[in-house]
């Protein structure tokens, strides 16, 4: 890791391999930073999208750990969950120098990107007007895939 503000990765070797401890602390993690607290950012309070609860947990949280297109089939992301202590120290530092911000329309909406480079990790909060809503947050394994965030943020700096 050379982003040296972010906290360390929550490995489940640390949890014996078991993921239901392992789940646990990725969700404490969460719920510390989202559901107990109240992040900011650029001043602006973020929310949670709550629906569709799954397990009593919000929509937000599920999607920081998972992927899939369909909502009732996702699945567990490791690399997803590994990184959870990120998505809040990423929106609370967005004037770093390690990251790439810039807004893109989607739908009715704006979307936030904040983009680690460096780590290859995206943050996206969705606009909406009075607070925004930590929409996702992922890393990014396949360098195309990290080209085309780059261009995109390129693009934007227009």
């Amino acid at each position: 890791m050379t982003v040296n503000w972010l906290p360390p990765l929550l490995l489940m070797e640390d949890y014996g391999g078991n993921w239901e401890r392992y789940f646990a602390a990725v969700y404490a993690v969460f719920a510390a930073d989202f559901v107990d607290s109240k992040p900011m950012f650029q001043g602006r309070r973020l929310g949670l999208k709550r629906h569709p609860e799954y397990d009593g947990k919000s929509a937000t949280f599920w999607h920081m750990i998972s992927t899939g297109i369909d909502e009732a089939e996702r699945i567990p992301d490791i690399r997803r969950c590994e990184r959870m202590r990120w998505p809040k120290p990423i929106i609370e530092n967005d004037q770093s120098p390690d990251l790439k911000v810039w807004t893109e329309k989607r739908g009715s909406n704006n979307r936030v990107h904040l983009w680690c480079e460096e780590e290859g990790y995206l943050v996206v909060l969705d606009d909406r007007t009075d607070y925004l809503l930590p929409w996702t947050a992922y890393f990014v394994e396949q360098q195309h895939e990290r080209n085309k965030l780059n261009k995109r943020w390129l693009r934007s700096q227009n």
